[in-house]
């Protein structure tokens, strides 16, 4: 029986198959649905577990790589071992005295731009379509969550450095380091492409080995980096989770390697992620924290780039909320200001740099969270504060827009090898794509509920 009907459906011309419409899923691993584009969309390979149809002249199963990597699957070095076994910083250079934004323009992505461009192609209404298209103009960071995204840093940064010769003002690129092996440890929609038992920690050395060539090339730029999102957080409350007890050690090596190696360059500021005030803010997690944080920094000979924190990446949180929300209750820092003005102090008294940036990119609505841990796509969530380094803190650097608004959280899709449950709450925008890929009705929701409006 199964052999006729193999048969019967070899016969089946290809044109009736059914098609995955714009902002679909079209392939990745384990995937069996349809593998072409309606007409107008092109299949995009992201990552190794997802491509999705994004709006092009292409359609009908073209595939291409997001940005201009040469596949989303890529992967390991094999046998790759770190070329650099100094457990030192080396850099000759002096960091700026003060904040590292001041001075610098910020340099706007292009990818990310031509996400919210085609983005805005697909919107009907003419005022929210002008809204849509001013995002491009606002800066973001740019996540560095494959080796194959690496080769397009250094066409950021050429870009950037012709502009800022071009000014005579110079720039700064955002980047996010996020490829650590055994990645995302207590949760599912964010897995990496490494694994500890698959010589994860060499290839993730060879990772950042590809970075800092890159960097390199390019003193003239200033780069600001925020360090592997949810990484040292999870040390500090997670390890009881089996996954993040084992990668302790790997998560500490790895973290130690990149700031190490970054602070070489002399033009890289680093900022390492410490959660947000519903994670790490709890007064019980602050002095463990500030404790890890100080710790590793000591171990890695104190380099004199890393600047401090970031907090609230790809998180909600408000800067500094009016009321308390709900969710919150119980922590008296309730919000991001109340949670470093907390952490501040145990940081410096540690000995490490007590400095800040903050991300604010979904913050623009408050009280639409059912708990605290809520963070996948959350509904009725608005662009929020504008990135500006005139932040009215002295101890935060910059406001700025770390998670690009309109990249998924992760997918809602059950059966899907990286779905969170998270993904799937009352609470969380639904039916989503995979975690990095592009969410429509999500960035248009962005887009109408932003505070301040755009």
């Amino acid at each position: 029986m199964l052999s006729s009907v193999l048969a019967l459906v070899a016969l089946i011309p290809a044109f009736v198959l059914a098609q995955s419409p714009i902002y679909g899923q079209c392939g990745g691993q384990g995937w069996t649905g349809p593998t072409t584009c309606a007409s107008g969309s092109t299949c995009v390979v992201s990552n190794p577990f997802y491509s999705q149809c994004l709006p092009g002249t292409a359609g009908g199963g073209t595939t291409t790589t997001a940005g201009t990597t040469t596949t989303g699957g890529t992967t390991t070095t094999g046998g790759t071992t770190a070329t650099s076994t100094s457990s030192a910083p080396t850099s000759s250079q002096t960091p700026a005295a003060g904040n590292p934004y001041t001075g610098h323009n910020i340099y706007l992505t292009p990818f990310y731009a031509a996400e919210v461009a085609a983005a805005a192609a697909n919107i009907s209404d003419a005022t929210i379509k002008a809204k849509a298209l001013s995002v491009a103009k606002i800066p973001t960071f740019t996540w560095f969550d494959t080796v194959a995204k690496v080769a397009d840093l250094g066409t950021y940064l050429a870009d950037a450095s012709a502009q800022g010769k071009s000014s005579g003002t110079p720039m700064i690129v955002q980047i996010i380091v996020y490829d650590l092996p055994d990645r995302d440890c207590a949760a599912s929609a964010s897995n990496g492409e490494f694994s500890i038992a698959n010589n994860g920690q060499a290839n993730y050395f060879d990772y950042i080995d590809k970075l800092v060539a890159q960097i390199k090339k390019f003193p003239d730029v200033r780069v600001v980096a925020i360090i592997e999102p949810d990484s040292l957080a999870n040390l500090v409350t997670n390890l009881n989770v089996q996954k993040c007890s084992n990668a302790q050690t790997t998560y500490l090596a790895c973290v130690t390697y990149a700031i190490q190696q970054l602070d070489k360059l002399g033009n890289v500021y680093s900022y390492l992620d410490a959660g947000h005030a519903g994670w790490l803010g709890w007064p019980a997690n602050l002095t463990p924290a500030a404790q890890l944080f100080a710790s590793l920094y000591k171990n890695a000979g104190s380099p004199s780039f890393v600047r401090g924190l970031a907090t609230n990446v790809a998180n909600y949180n408000a800067l500094s909320a009016t009321t308390p929300d709900p969710i919150t209750q119980g922590n008296s820092n309730y919000d991001e200001i109340h949670y470093i003005n907390a952490l501040g102090p145990a940081l410096s008294s540690a000995g490490f740099p007590a400095h800040f940036i903050v991300d604010q990119g979904r913050s623009g609505v408050q009280n639409i969270r059912q708990q605290w841990g809520d963070w996948c796509n959350v509904k009725g969530s608005g662009f929020g504060m504008r990135p500006t380094s005139n932040t009215g803190f002295t101890a935060i650097d910059a406001i700025v827009w770390a998670k690009p608004g309109g990249e998924c959280d992760g997918t809602s899709n059950s059966s899907a090898a990286r779905f969170d449950p998270h993904c799937a709450l009352s609470d969380a925008d639904q039916p989503a794509p995979e975690a990095g890929t592009w969410f429509q009705e999500f960035f248009v929701t962005l887009v109408t509920k932003a505070n301040p409006p755009l």
